[in-house]
């Protein structure tokens, strides 16, 4: 169920959606919006997303509306996509809901992985679709895609998340192509960070430290303030942090066998 619902006319701010706001980049995200926009925050956890609605309207003046959904349920799923394709102020979506599965693919609970891809491409296709339908009429509005570095280096055991999120960065390339050849002002981004401080990878269970130096963690403060100035410039893609853009730009022009032996010596 959805708490507090504002009528459709209660207020002509525009409304950003974030998914996965009730922890990391999407509560990052909700805090940096809070001032401009009124919210529409969507994650699992009701209690830290009421907290958080709570505190933003206090502090902003924002309208915040909760959503509790998971959004690998097609049920709940289909409730936020109805949601977002009728909002008549709708201006921004994000698309932030996610986790990861780090062990070697074989030895993963297949129930875990099919999960995951609902989330990141399941989710994130019919809410694109419900915002754009909304969007492209007006001609107005952005999408942001949150995808990550894995989506162009792989490493061991993220197989299944790093196709997941090479799938949506391609998925956005794609659409910024279509909303190029109609000459749309809607604007899309595939935001791609690399490691971030967050409850990511402890809900993974895997030990931050170990997977990368200190000096490639970013904050998640970092992350979403470099994706609001790429929308605001409405760059396509945004990688955050001069490392993995150095990253990202070697290892994609590397022969495939060199940069396949390169990314077979991560530690997991």
């Amino acid at each position: 169920m959805a708490s507090p619902v504002p009528s459709a006319t209660a207020s002509a701010r525009p409304i950003a959606v974030v998914t996965g706001a009730s922890s990391g980049i999407g509560e990052v995200f909700a805090r940096r919006l809070a001032p401009d926009y009124d919210l529409i925050l969507v994650a699992r956890r009701r209690d830290r997303l009421e907290t958080l609605a709570v505190a933003l309207a206090a502090a902003t003046g924002s309208r915040v509306e909760v959503l509790v959904a998971d959004l690998g349920n097609a049920a709940d799923l289909a409730r936020v996509a109805d949601r977002v394709a009728a909002e008549p102020n709708l201006a921004l979506l994000v698309n932030n809901a996610g986790f990861g599965v780090g062990d070697l693919y074989w030895t993963t609970s297949l129930d875990a992985v099919e999960q995951m891809h609902r989330v990141h491409i399941m989710a994130t296709l019919r809410l694109c679709h419900a915002a754009l339908g909304n969007l492209v009429p007006k001609n107005r509005g952005g999408i942001i895609n949150v995808a990550s570095v894995a989506a162009f280096v792989r490493g061991v055991g993220s197989g299944g998340y790093g196709a997941t999120k090479s799938w949506m960065t391609a998925f956005t390339e794609g659409l910024h192509i279509d909303l190029r050849s109609v000459r749309s002002a809607v604007t899309v981004q595939a935001l791609c960070p690399g490691f971030t401080y967050s409850e990511f990878h402890d809900t993974m269970g895997v030990s931050r430290f170990r997977r990368a130096p200190r000096s490639f963690w970013l904050s998640a403060e970092h992350v979403v303030a470099d994706s609001l100035e790429g929308l605001r410039r409405r760059r396509l893609y945004v990688v955050p942090g001069w490392r993995y853009r150095c990253l990202v730009a070697f290892l994609t022009k590397l022969p495939i066998r060199v940069r396949v032996a390169l990314e077979a010596l991560r530690p997991r």
